[in-house]
């Protein structure tokens, strides 16, 4: 069976090395000719609009994926037309926009903080006499790892806000004041089985992603499953999901959703049965769910620009290292290392 996935970065490096033991091979497109997950498969280097190239991904696989939501939406509507694609364009047309996305949240009666659209100025200012400061305002869409937003501490922010990010539709959200920030990785197959893995605590610096601690037994995970269940209905969800949330310790509410196998879940390659990858892959190929209970607690470290000294590392008998095989460049994610401990890990 063969696999497309549009973008070639770590995520889809990672969905192919858990796919290659099931007999699984790969085509993959991605405009980078140094794409870090180019080895694991074929590579159609160009655009992710490239119709020619998406009509030779759409005759050669079995059914597509991406590993990232700013892929076009048309690049899905046009490989549908001739073959499976999950998760589905709603899906990612949803999450694109944080309007939109917001939206369902609230329309489906799950808490979130307090939103407007932002068309103008005015609209910005009024926006901020409603909610409140401090606030968040985000381009709705093509934002990530923090780019893309400015936060409100204080009435002089607001004009240097709206210079910044002038010019693109936005959305003002209101300041969580949260004690931690979880995410649920979620599963749902083509015939709706759906599973759930063990909640992700996670910390970040200047917007990504730092450390994520698998949390099995947390009290929070049934609400956070509750959750997550009504959005993969509501949209007929297939594959892996991300559901990013704030735990304020009085209620639970929800961030924002990732439509694919997500950076908070690493630590299930080596701290649950069947890692978010593998059963990404199964559910999009329409094969039985596996079990998504933890093995033990695992930690997850980001390696933001550089990987440390790899014989240090190893050092630790219980740390296992994976390196993306990406140019080091400042800000970029270039591999993470999980540790497996038998206890919970600080």
């Amino acid at each position: 069976m063969i696999i497309g996935i549009i973008g070639g970065g770590q995520l889809a490096r990672m969905l192919a090395l858990a796919g290659i033991p099931l007999g699984l091979k790969f085509i993959i497109l991605d405009p980078d000719k140094d794409a870090c997950a180019a080895p694991l498969g074929e590579h159609l280097c160009g655009d992710y609009d490239d119709t020619e190239l998406l009509k030779v991904m759409a005759n050669k696989a079995d059914v597509v994926t991406f590993e990232f939501e700013n892929v076009p939406s048309s690049s899905i509507a046009f490989l549908s037309n001739s073959v499976d694609v999950f998760p589905s364009e709603q899906s990612l047309e949803t999450s694109n926009d944080r309007i939109c996305e917001k939206t369902m949240f609230k329309d489906l009666g799950i808490p979130t903080v307090p939103f407007a659209n932002v068309e103008n100025e005015k609209d910005l200012n009024s926006a901020v006499n409603s909610i409140g400061l401090p606030a968040i305002i985000k381009t709705r869409t093509m934002g990530y790892d923090g780019k893309g937003q400015y936060v409100l501490r204080e009435a002089g922010d607001v004009k240097k806000a709206w210079d910044e990010l002038a010019g693109v539709p936005l959305i003002l959200e209101g300041f969580a004041k949260f004690q931690r920030e979880v995410s649920i990785i979620a599963v749902r197959s083509k015939q709706g089985e759906i599973r759930f893995y063990p909640i992700s605590e996670n910390l970040h610096e200047d917007g990504i992603l730092k450390t994520a601690f698998s949390m099995p037994d947390d009290a929070i995970q049934a609400k956070a499953e509750g959750y997550a269940k009504r959005i993969l209905e509501h949209l007929n969800y297939v594959g892996v999901m991300a559901l990013e949330l704030f735990d304020t310790g009085e209620e639970l509410l929800t961030n924002e959703l990732a439509p694919r196998v997500h950076n908070s879940a690493h630590w299930t390659i080596e701290g649950a049965v069947t890692s978010q990858f593998e059963n990404h892959l199964r559910a999009i190929c329409k094969l039985p769910l596996g079990n998504t209970e933890a093995n033990g607690y695992v930690k997850m470290i980001n390696f933001i620009g550089e990987i440390p000294d790899r014989a240090e590392l190893l050092a630790t008998p219980s740390l296992h290292l994976h390196d993306y095989n990406k140019q080091a460049r400042p800000g970029r994610k270039v591999g993470h290392a999980t540790i497996w401990s038998s206890s919970k890990l600080k």
